[in-house]
């Protein structure tokens, strides 16, 4: 690798004009390094704009730029009049496998609902010639072979990424306006007279929105044997973000009605039907333990932890580059991929979509634009079912640290409150987690190797942890912040008050416990300070195992001890001793050693007593 200046004088231009080609991207495989670039070797000089007789050409007009897809799911409109990462090869991987009916399970804003639009315009029949959008995308250089497949089906299309209401009658009144609005697509089947008359009176209880559950489970079926008559040719059946209504019943209690109807919704239409030519669903759990797919024997499920179809969800290296090399931004790649890559689909090294679209259209500004497409419903979920060990684990993994967990890709939402454990096959699927190793069990399950991907993920989770502990509202967010404001000021008796303060408003007496309670909720309070310092938990150092660990990751800032104990029904005076036995233990074994190894000159220590909502805290 060379220097931006050794360039210039090789190529004879100036650095200035060097660094400009650097920073548009000109110069593939130059990286930024400070404020200077080091570019291969074999790099070749790109045309720098002058005339041999030293005067500059007239400057051209900056190139117009397609926008960024945020938000948008309609295939023809993002291929159309947006920046498109071309996904089509998915078209021909399926077509080479041919399964029956294909289960894509990925997480939320992964782009599985942009690439089923893409499968329904590919093979869907219409007056149209849809073909048009594609003669430019890779399926199209694959040959006839690929190409006779191009509008030869009626398609059945649903997604119910929407479909998020609190009750179950909301969510079925959803459902009904969903299958009447996709029955509208299809009224071709009324006018046509080889169409017995009572299929068309079912069909026109489904457009009325007058059909009741019974007849709205039958629809699928009923639909796909009547587009079989019409077209002579058996539909395909898209079903996208399957589990979202799922998802939405376990949270706000009606699960076994929403779990009752998608067993004879989605048995009607893929087990045993003639009347299918190929089904496709997406969403983020395979719930097949709740015999959904009960029967269901050609069902291919592709997860996160398969190889096949793994590029097809997400962006790869490559596309992320050439994404970044189009607008100009091709020094800001270390940054995006800290932020946004990470995640493991298969083997393949992937980066979030939404949130890579979404970095680039604003600036290149560093978010979790991810965790604001709303609520983290799993993870709350998760929280919730979490004991003390998994909570430690969570703030292991914020720290950077692998977890050893067994996975189990067929994990059902009910199933966390009989086997917490199962948290983390949730989290890995949901994408909070990623399996950096595994090894097949006799089982079926995978013991894995799991790390939170990257800083969005990290952010994400802090931000849901600290909600978790301090419950919601503006007071206790300021009640950390005063935490960590008295942390930094070494200021004992503003801790003290501060957390007391938490516990008097927060806290009732039938949630202060044991010990491991206490600290999470010192865990929960002190997460904002993450930025600031490496927290650990429960680990050796000295002569035994402290509690809580912060080793500052700048100089300027002291290291931190904390040390906790807890007993019943305890006096002032009798706090204020358990508070010094906490500061002795500190004390006795030496718990500031690793803080030493680490380069820390400081050590502020802190033993701290609980008993019920009261507390003590001794400081040295």
């Amino acid at each position: 690798m060379k220097t931006n200046k050794e360039i210039a004088i090789e190529w004879g231009i100036s650095d200035h004009a060097v660094n400009d080609l650097c920073r548009r991207g000109e110069i593939p495989g130059a990286i930024k390094e400070g404020k200077s670039w080091r570019i291969p070797d074999d790099a070749v000089k790109p045309a720098d704009g002058r005339v041999s007789s030293g005067n500059y050409m007239k400057r051209k007009k900056a190139p117009v730029r397609k926008a960024l897809p945020i938000g948008i799911s309609d295939y023809v409109r993002a291929q159309e009049e947006y920046y498109y990462v071309d996904k089509t090869m998915l078209i021909k991987d399926f077509l080479d496998r041919k399964p029956l009916v294909s289960l894509f399970t990925r997480p939320r804003r992964f782009g599985k609902t942009l690439n089923m639009d893409m499968l329904r315009v590919f093979f869907e029949i219409s007056d149209e010639d849809t073909s048009r959008y594609f003669v430019d995308k890779k399926i199209w250089k694959c040959g006839e072979a690929y190409r006779k497949y191009q509008g030869k089906y009626p398609v059945i299309f649903l997604t119910f990424k929407d479909v998020k209401f609190d009750t179950w009658a909301a969510t079925v009144r959803k459902i009904q306006r969903l299958l009447q609005d996709e029955y509208g697509r299809h009224q071709e089947i009324l006018t046509d007279d080889t169409i017995a008359d009572y299929d068309k009176e079912f069909f026109r209880q489904i457009l009325s929105g007058n059909a009741d559950e019974v007849d709205l489970a039958a629809s699928l079926e009923q639909l796909s044997k009547m587009l079989t008559a019409h077209y002579h040719q058996a539909p395909i059946i898209i079903i996208d973000e399957y589990d979202t209504p799922i998802q939405e019943g376990y949270s706000k209690n009606f699960y076994e009605e929403i779990i009752g109807f998608m067993r004879n919704f989605f048995s009607g239409a893929f087990k045993d039907n003639r009347n299918l030519s190929y089904g496709f669903l997406t969403g983020i759990l395979r719930i097949a333990q709740e015999s959904i797919f009960s029967g269901l024997n050609n069902l291919s499920v592709n997860t996160v932890l398969d190889a096949a179809y793994d590029q097809y969800f997400g962006f790869t290296v490559e596309e992320v580059r050439e994404m970044l090399r189009y607008y100009g931004v091709l020094d800001k790649e270390q940054e995006l991929r800290a932020w946004y890559d990470g995640y493991l689909f298969g083997t393949r090294d992937i980066y979030n979509p939404w949130s890579v679209v979404n970095y680039v259209a604003n600036g290149c500004m560093p978010q979790a634009y991810w965790a604001n497409t709303g609520r983290n419903e799993i993870l709350e979920d998760v929280l919730n079912a979490a004991t003390d060990d998994i909570t430690e684990k969570l703030y292991l993994l914020l720290q950077g640290k692998p977890a050893i967990a067994r996975i189990d890709q067929n994990v059902i939402y009910r199933s966390l409150t009989q086997h917490p454990e199962n948290v983390y096959s949730l989290l890995l699927v949901a994408g909070y987690l990623k399996a950096s190793s595994r090894k097949l069990q006799a089982d079926g399950s995978y013991l894995c190797e799991v790390l939170i991907p990257n800083k969005e993920i990290a952010a994400v989770y802090a931000s849901e942890i600290l909600s978790h502990f301090l419950h919601t509202g503006e007071i206790n967010k300021t009640t950390a912040n005063r935490i960590a404001e008295s942390l930094y000021a070494n200021d004992c008796e503003k801790l003290q008050q501060a957390i007391s303060d938490y516990l008097h408003h927060c806290i009732s007496f039938h949630d202060a416990g044991a010990e491991g309670f206490y600290h999470g909720l010192v865990l929960g309070l002190i997460a904002l300070m993450d930025n600031q310092y490496k927290i650990k938990s429960n680990r050796e150092s000295g002569k035994g195992r402290y509690d809580i660990c912060m080793i500052p990751r700048s100089k300027q800032y002291p290291g931190i001890i904390m040390e906790m104990k807890w007993k019943k029904d305890l006096s002032s005076q009798s706090l204020e001793l358990l508070a010094k036995e906490a500061m002795a233990q500190i004390e006795t074994n030496h718990y500031e050693e690793e803080l030493q190894e680490n380069g820390v000159s400081r050590t502020l220590k802190f033993g701290i007593a609980f008993s019920g909502k009261e507390l003590d805290i001794c400081m040295n």
